[in-house]
């Protein structure tokens, strides 16, 4: 039997609140499962499914009641300690130009790929949780998606949403054919523009340390830095099975720095960030 997951994960955010959602399918050694994960400001939810509650069709993922696609959320989760239940509602997406794994979504063996499906789209709608309500009114979203059988052991993970658009990266320590690299995937969008930050357009890490990632790409430079760590703990896999606690901050405190050419497009601090490191202190 064959470990694996796949998953997505979506992110909406408004000048108040924060609500995420992961839906995921995994087989490890113990069989097949799938489940949806909850991420807010104050919690972490998690919800077990039989792996037959699971259908994908396209751009969309369907678990028991629950969907997940480019149209938006449908949740409704009723158990006997959580009661989950609204639409949220998707529009003006924006896709990458290309596949963010470049070349290396061809490469055999990984044991994690990447996808980003938006960077940055309006959400509009309302979920309860237990009968405190998440509400939406053409605020933001950010949809991106995992599969493969194991997260990186070490990683850095961050998403941030800004007045003049979005980002994302993601630094890992990378084993293939018996050696370890620091694999780099990016992306800025500045004002409309589209700035790739990847390994395979010869990004470096320049410092990976106190909760700091720096990464170099000839005349670019993207800092992120972890100010406060609020995150709570998540399941994330190790050769198919959820048994690994990540710790994922999705409303933080962060510094983010972006320079091209030695001009700084932006240079600010925000309490909205979304934050997962993983590589110690």
């Amino acid at each position: 039997m064959k470990s694996f997951f796949y998953g997505w994960y979506f992110k909406c955010q408004s000048d108040t609140q924060t609500f995420a959602v992961i839906p995921a399918i995994h087989q490890g050694k113990n069989g097949r499962t799938c489940s949806i994960q909850i991420i807010t400001d104050t919690e972490v939810q998690k919800i077990a499914f039989s792996s037959e509650n699971f259908c994908k069709r396209k751009k969309s993922l369907f678990i028991g009641k629950n969907q997940f696609g480019q149209k938006g959320i449908r949740l409704d989760i009723d158990t006997e300690d959580l009661k989950i239940k609204g639409v949220l509602k998707f529009r003006q997406m924006s896709p990458l130009k290309y596949n963010i794994m470049g070349p290396f979504v061809c490469m055999p063996f990984m044991k994690c790929r990447h996808q980003v499906w938006s960077m940055r789209h309006l959400v509009s709608g309302k979920i309860s949780v237990n009968k405190k309500e998440y509400l939406f009114s053409d605020d933001l979203g950010y949809w991106e998606g995992d599969e493969g059988y194991s997260f990186p052991h070490k990683y850095v993970w961050t998403q941030c949403f800004f007045k003049e658009g979005s980002i994302m990266l993601a630094v890992a320590d990378i084993p293939m054919f018996g050696i370890h690299f620091t694999g780099i995937i990016g992306v800025v969008l500045w004002e409309g523009k589209e700035y790739r930050i990847a390994t395979y357009f010869g990004a470096k890490a320049s410092e990976i340390k106190n909760r700091t990632v720096k990464v170099v790409q000839r005349g670019l430079k993207l800092e992120a830095q972890l100010l406060e760590d609020t995150g709570y703990q998540l399941q994330a896999p190790v050769n198919g099975s959820m048994v690994r606690h990540i710790r994922e901050s999705v409303t933080c405190h962060a510094h983010y720095k972006f320079v091209k050419s030695g001009v700084t497009l932006f240079d600010f601090e925000t309490k909205t960030a979304s934050f997962e490191y993983e590589y110690g202190k």
